[in-house]
């Protein structure tokens, strides 16, 4: 291997590990909400609307790091946003009210939130060839992190009694500790990344191409909306988003309340959803090869059947159900890298780490109210209608995506 592709995958791979932590320490959360619930006293809602607060600013700052980016390089926004989540992550070592912790979950939000549109525009000017591969490489160890955090969080809830008694001279309760780890590591990262990778890109990497005219606009990229083609896939992707992040909030609940499984399957389950992820690299691959639209209506497909599945036959036990949770979790993943690289292929070069921030927006704002009404959905009728809903939604996204497919 020549020394430009060993810088190449320098940059990947720093770029993957931030990735990883930031979905860590998103998904550490819906494992915990039973014992935040029992710490707290609060409810499905409650717990629901924090996370969906922790992504709702995640997906506001989309647009203006995409946007920052462009100006001021994407070294400086992935390393300051992996900075501001560790300082989140270390904060969580105070025990504090609900208030206090829903408000930390806020910066965490904002830190994790700067990274992946820039890292996908990052991405794909180092590896302009191989565009879906890599995205689908850096997803993939990216999702790790969501079968990382269930296990990490069962280990410091019930620690076993070497571990215990260490947990036991922090304050509080025994899983802050697991987010001051985090935080530690992330700011070793931020550090890494800002000193390391600008002398590993290749001219004109981090900024993209010099501009002929003056700095886009706001009116600008709320054009790119015009193109009916552009607006129906986003659509897509929101409707995706909705289902996707409305489901892994509230997985664990679902499946032990609605389908009456142990804590342990359940979060067994919820680790094995993010296990799949590997399938980014294979769906990555081939829509290099065979094309953007077939590998993502078959996703989406076969991630809305699973969802279907699980709701029709919730109580028929922990073999089937893990079935539907894998095919759910390989439609899903599979979905997600091709998207991001069909994207960057659609938007004009000027315009893509805004407008790539302007689409992402809006799907992560689609998918920070999926858990506010999920919680709210479920405490007036049960997990069974509410994961029904996240169904219907991702039904819907891959029908126009088919669409899109036969018009093309």
């Amino acid at each position: 291997m020549n020394l430009g592709r060993v810088r190449e995958y320098d940059v990947l791979a720093l770029t993957a590990l931030i990735w990883f932590l930031g979905k860590f320490v998103r998904y550490a959360f819906p494992p915990l909400f039973g014992p935040l619930q029992a710490s707290y006293g609060v409810s499905n809602a409650a717990v629901g609307a924090a996370f969906s607060g922790f992504m709702a600013v995640y997906a506001l700052l989309q647009f203006p790091s995409g946007a920052i980016a462009d100006r001021v390089g994407a070294v400086r926004v992935i390393a300051a946003g992996a900075a501001v989540a560790g300082v989140g992550a270390l904060a969580l070592l105070v025990d504090t009210p609900f208030a206090v912790l829903a408000g930390v979950m806020l910066v965490i939000g904002a830190g994790t939130g700067a990274h992946k549109t820039v890292a996908v525009r990052l991405l794909s000017r180092v590896h302009p060839l191989r565009t879906g591969r890599v995205l689908g490489a850096h997803d993939t160890f990216g999702a790790l992190g969501g079968v990382a955090a269930p296990a990490a969080v069962t280990l410091f809830v019930a620690a076993p009694p070497a571990l215990a008694a260490l947990l036991s001279r922090l304050p509080g309760a025994d899983w802050r500790a697991l987010f001051v780890v985090t935080g530690v590591v992330a700011l070793a990262l931020a550090a890494a990344f800002r000193l390391h990778v600008p002398g590993r890109l290749p001219a004109g990497a981090d900024r993209g191409p010099e501009r002929d005219g003056p700095e886009p606009s706001a009116r600008d990229y709320l054009a790119l909306f015009e193109d009916r083609r552009l607006a129906a896939f986003a659509l897509v992707t929101v409707a995706f988003s909705f289902a996707y992040n409305g489901a892994v909030a509230f997985l664990p609940l679902y499946l032990s309340q609605a389908a009456g499984l142990s804590t342990a399957t359940a979060n067994l389950l919820y680790s094995a959803l993010f296990a799949v992820t590997f399938v980014q690299l294979v769906s990555g691959d081939l829509s290099d090869r065979l094309g953007r639209f077939p590998v993502m209506v078959a996703a989406l497909a076969l991630a809305a059947a699973a969802l279907v599945g699980a709701v029709a036959l919730a109580e028929t036990g922990p073999i089937v159900l893990g079935v539907f949770v894998v095919a759910f979790g390989l439609g899903s993943h599979g979905f997600r890298p091709v998207r991001a690289a069909y994207l960057i292929e659609s938007l004009p070069d000027r315009l893509a780490g805004g407008g790539l921030g302007a689409i992402r927006t809006l799907l992560m704002a689609a998918g920070a109210l999926a858990p506010a009404t999920v919680g709210a959905v479920a405490d007036a009728s049960g997990f069974r209608p509410a994961f029904g809903l996240l169904a219907g939604a991702l039904a819907l996204a891959a029908v126009v995506a088919a669409g899109l497919s036969v018009t093309e």
